[in-house]
């Protein structure tokens, strides 16, 4: 027994000297900030909790505790029809639920709006399509489209339009805020703002096979100026995505980052009925092959 207490100082610190940075309690945008001054107040809230707790519980083992002479006095163990304890034990665990419930339910209708700090702008719309296993990012506005990629302006709110191509995903970019789903024939709105200029690394939060842990990618959030450059160049020097290499990029598999100077929303939709099912019918033996990954590269599949 002493060997284990002796150890468990150790294994303390190796735990705490493993916790980095936490992205989500550093946040790069007021969704995000949102979000971390929500997590903050349940932790501090039932932190409170617990140690109101372990203080009441020192107290009846020290003053209940058994001792020389103590005999039965103040032991009453019938409390069945004790008003005021009933009364006490139903009404804090609703106050609790209640102090949680409220600001989570406000900061959940907040964002589902575009940040009020960059409110006299409009949003910049991006369609966010998840595929087995890579992204597509559609910007309707500037007629582009990048895959495992995207660039952002800062201070102005991102609208994404979130929709799968075929399994359900998650998009998520700890730094600007949480996820939200993707799914096939239906179509998510998702709220996002960076507010500092940085790249941010943005993933499927959502396990949808194999190729989970490669779906990822980054966000290059710059100034105005910058995105506009960037826009600029993707139009004049990026080709044009044809409806034939669209239908190849989706096949189940990896991909690296690309660029186009049209998008697949002339085509397709995925968030909607008639686009659901749209990689199924052109991939459909592809979807009952196993994918290899070794070393982090793409290998040939096979039957399963």
């Amino acid at each position: 027994m002493k060997k284990w207490l002796t150890l468990l100082p150790l294994s303390l610190v190796l735990l705490l000297s493993g916790c980095g940075e936490i992205t989500v309690l550093d946040p790069k945008g007021p969704v995000a900030e949102s979000q971390k001054e929500l997590i903050i107040y349940s932790i501090v809230f039932m932190l409170v909790i617990v140690l109101v707790v372990f203080v009441l519980f020192t107290y009846m083992v020290v003053r209940f505790r058994d001792r020389p002479g103590r005999g039965n006095k103040d032991y009453a163990p019938d409390i069945h029809g004790n008003t005021p304890i009933e009364i006490v034990w139903t009404v804090i665990p609703i106050i609790i639920v209640t102090a949680l419930s409220v600001p989570t339910v406000q900061t959940i209708y907040e964002l589902e709006k575009p940040p009020a700090s960059t409110s006299d702008e409009e949003p910049l719309v991006i369609y966010a399509t998840s595929a087995d296993w890579k992204w597509f990012f559609s910007y309707p506005e500037q007629g582009i489209e990048t895959v495992n990629y995207l660039h952002i302006p800062t201070d102005r709110a991102i609208e994404f339009r979130l929709s799968s191509a075929d399994s359900m995903a998650a998009l998520w970019i700890p730094a600007l805020g949480g996820q939200k789903y993707n799914m096939a024939g239906m179509q998510n709105t998702l709220y996002l703002q960076a507010d500092e200029p940085g790249v941010y690394d943005g993933r499927n939060s959502n396990f949808n096979g194999e190729g989970f842990t490669r779906q990822t990618f980054e966000v290059y959030a710059e100034s105005d100026e910058e995105f506009a450059n960037w826009v600029e160049e993707t139009q004049s020097e990026a080709p044009k995505l044809t409806q034939d290499q669209y239908n190849a990029l989706l096949k189940p598999g990896l991909l690296d980052e690309m660029a186009f100077s049209s998008t697949h929303l002339q085509w397709v939709k995925h968030g909607t009925l008639p686009g659901m099912d749209y990689a199924i019918k052109r991939h459909r033996e592809a979807y009952g092959k196993t994918l290899h990954l070794k070393n982090g590269e793409e290998e040939d599949t096979h039957e399963e």
